[in-house]
Parts: structure tokens; C-alpha cells; sequence
């Protein structure tokens, strides 16, 4: 039995969907239940990175090699692709592997033991789900054609690693492509999914301002650098909720803003940071030249100059409807049909979406919470998930690519 933080005893081979077969499948997870917790556990401790993911890929390629496999590092140095099985079909599953520029406080016994870096997305599982889906795979007397597993890095900075595997050629001859993310609000066992988008266009802004700056008992003589910047903090955002459709989900936050220090001084520049969300993959193409336009007039009567950095970073991830009925009847096949669950639309980014600019896909939400303790969300330092879910991801994963080859 594994003894969790809060004192739950869970046995790894606490298996959500045995029986259900295949019989290869039942009999990898039976032999392999304890190793796949170590594994989650193992990356969960040893967090890398976005682009620093060396050792992550290190191991996964070891072990794919142990069970004669080969897989081809991408030209970066990190990241992944190899494909099992054999035959001229081929479908793609998806994990990321990178881990976030945050510092965990769990108090697990396997808490992340690089200051300043941890899984608080949940990546070490979704790098855990794939391994386990390859391995399993790789133990089948045959498949009915070929599973190519993409074992991507740099999900979790703009424009994301995806852009990457495309370059390398990571889905050349590949039909369709799939992945899960763990999803804190699902009870383990249960896979939300959802046909079109899932997630939204992500961009972020820097605006940075420029005055003559001046004394502030004589603004008139000079371009008030701080009322302008106060002009397009309510403006900008208002403005937009009026130029595209209110349906889109398009919203504007801003998250930093710096001008000045002395109280009686008008500043010189200023500089204006936020993040640009849509779930709408054509708005998402207009918005650049968009919002130039309404600072500029915002900014017009203020006299003010200013100069606007527009960090496009990744399209919203919008599931095919035929790739998502296979996933749903991969989700059926694994689990029952009392495991499906819809999802609404996430205002997050996902690099994902980069794959289905190319391919068809479906990309779903994996139940990660116990139903018993406090939710705890991603990309905080308290996020942890139970471990029965990588046992149900193992098994969404291999039942949806065979649907998907069948």
C-alpha cells in the first residue's frame, strides 16, 4: 500500500476500468501498477524546465529502449517522438513534460527537490500516462497499425514546443492526434471532453510609453505619461468588449503596470503588461493589428508616444467532432460510458492547438481529484492529484488510439 500526504492509504494497482481488456492491457497494468507510481513519482521530485528537460528525456528514452523501442530525440536536445507498432496508419498520442518556474509546498515525501521549479501543472502524470500507454503498447502481439508517442518539452512558454515537433516532422503520416490534461475538478475516473474549442488563444502585451516628462503643477506643458496609462488600463479592454463579438470570449487583463517614483514628477516612460485571450481562432487572427489601432487612439489626444510589443503565443486547441467521438469510444471501451463528462471552454492557453492546425485531434480533460479532499488547482503550489488516475489515463490513451486505428 502507498501512503499519501493526508494519510489516504491507496494501493497502486487500484486499477479503474480492469476487466475491461484488452488482456495484454489488464496484464501490463497488473505487473507494472507500482513502477508507473514510481515513475510520476521520480519526475515529480526531479521537475526540469521548459527547454532544460535533458534528464526527463533521458530516462523516458531508456526506458523505451528497454522494451525495444526506438525513440528520436528532437534536434534541440529534448523532447521526443517513437512510434510502436507497424503498417502505414498512424495515430499520435501527446504529453508534455516541462515543469513550471514555481516553488512547491505539498509537504509530499516526494515534494520537488529543485528550488524554484515544480509539476504543479501536472505534466510528471501526463509524461507518466504516455510512458505506461508506449510500454503497454509495445507488450501487444500486434496492432492494428502504428502509434506514434510524442513526448513534447516547452509546453509552458510561448509559442510552446509543439512549433518544434512540427519542425522535426514529428506528424509526418500521422491521421489524427490526441491528449489528456489533468483536470482537479473531475473525480478520478471520469474524462471530460468536448468538440470544438477547449481552450483559448493566449498573446501577451507590452506596451511601453514615452513622455517628455515634466513637473506635475505643470502638466499642460508636457504629456502626462501616468493619465495615459490609466487611459488604456480601462480603455483598451473596454474598447475591444465593443470591436469583436462578446461570444468569443475575448478578455484583456492586465497584470503589471510601473511608472515613476517621485510623487511630483511626471514620469518618462511607463511600460504596461497583461495577457490577450480568445476562444475564437479567427478573432484571434485579427487582434494584432486591432489593438495597435485602439491604443493609438486611446493614446492620440494624450500626446504621449508609445511602442507595442504583441507576443503572439498559441491558437486555441479546437477538437475535431469525428476525433472526439473516437475519443469518447476509447473513453467508453476503458471505463464505461458513466466515465464520460463534458467540459466547458477554458480561457487558458495550451500549445496543443499548434498540432490541430495540422492534423484533426482531440485533446481531453483526465479526472485527478480524489472526491474526498479540497480541490487544489493547477499552477498553484499546492496542487497535487491521486495516483489512480495514471492508470486511467494508461488506459484512455491505448483504447483511443486503437479506436482511432480501427
Amino acid at each position: 500500500m502507498l501512503l499519501t500526504d493526508r494519510g489516504v492509504s491507496m494501493s497502486p494497482v487500484d486499477d479503474i476500468g480492469a476487466g475491461r481488456g484488452p488482456q495484454w492491457l489488464d496484464g501490463w497494468l497488473s505487473a507494472n501498477a507500482s513502477e508507473v507510481v514510481a515513475w510520476r513519482r521520480h519526475l515529480h521530485a526531479n521537475p526540469e524546465l521548459s527547454r532544460d528537460e535533458h534528464k526527463t528525456t533521458e530516462l523516458i528514452g531508456n526506458l523505451l529502449r528497454s522494451a525495444g523501442l526506438k525513440p528520436r530525440v528532437l534536434p534541440g536536445g529534448t523532447g521526443l517522438v517513437c512510434d510502436v507498432g507497424s503498417g502505414p496508419r498512424c495515430v499520435a498520442l501527446r504529453a508534455d513534460m516541462d515543469a513550471l518556474p514555481l516553488t512547491e509546498n505539498t509537504g509530499l515525501p516526494f515534494s520537488s527537490t529543485v528550488e524554484g521549479a515544480s509539476h504543479a501543472c501536472g505534466h510528471d502524470a501526463h509524461t507518466t500516462v504516455l510512458l505506461g500507454a508506449a510500454l503497454a503498447l509495445a507488450s501487444a502481439t500486434a496492432l492494428p497499425g502504428r502509434v506514434r508517442l510524442v513526448f513534447q518539452h516547452a509546453e509552458e512558454v510561448m509559442p510552446g514546443g509543439a512549433l518544434d515537433v512540427l519542425a522535426a516532422g514529428g506528424l509526418d503520416g500521422v491521421e489524427r492526434i490526441f491528449g489528456l490534461h489533468c483536470d482537479p475538478r473531475l473525480e478520478v475516473g471520469r474524462i471530460g471532453s468536448r468538440i470544438g474549442a477547449i481552450t483559448s488563444a493566449s498573446d501577451m502585451l507590452e506596451l511601453r510609453l514615452s513622455s517628455p516628462g515634466g513637473h506635475t503643477s505643470r502638466p499642460h506643458l508636457t504629456a502626462d505619461l501616468v493619465h495615459a496609462l490609466g487611459t488604456v488600463i480601462t480603455g483598451l479592454p473596454t474598447l475591444l468588449s465593443r470591436r469583436v463579438d462578446p461570444r468569443s470570449g475575448t478578455v484583456l487583463v492586465w497584470g503589471a503596470v510601473h511608472a515613476g517614483e517621485a510623487p511630483n514628477a511626471v514620469p518618462q516612460d511607463g511600460v504596461l503588461r497583461g495577457t490577450l485571450r480568445t476562444g475564437d481562432r479567427s478573432i484571434w487572427a485579427e487582434l494584432e493589428p486591432l489593438v495597435k489601432d485602439l491604443i493609438a487612439a486611446l493614446l492620440a489626444p494624450t500626446g504621449v508616444g508609445f511602442d507595442l510589443l504583441h507576443r503572439r503565443g498559441v491558437p486555441p486547441v479546437v477538437n475535431d467532432r469525428d476525433s472526439t467521438f473516437l475519443l469518447r469510444a476509447g473513453v467508453e471501451a476503458a471505463l464505461g460510458e458513466d466515465a464520460l463528462a463534458g467540459t466547458e471552454q477554458s480561457s487558458g492557453g495550451e500549445d496543443f492547438g499548434w498540432y490541430l492546425e495540422q492534423v484533426p485531434g482531440s485533446f481531453a480533460r483526465l479526472g485527478v481529484w480524489d472526491g474526498v479532499e479540497k480541490q487544489r488547482d493547477l499552477h498553484q503550489p499546492t496542487f497535487d492529484l491521486d495516483e489512480r488516475a495514471l492508470a486511467v489515463g494508461i488506459r484512455v490513451m491505448v483504447h483511443t488510439a486503437l479506436a482511432a486505428l480501427a
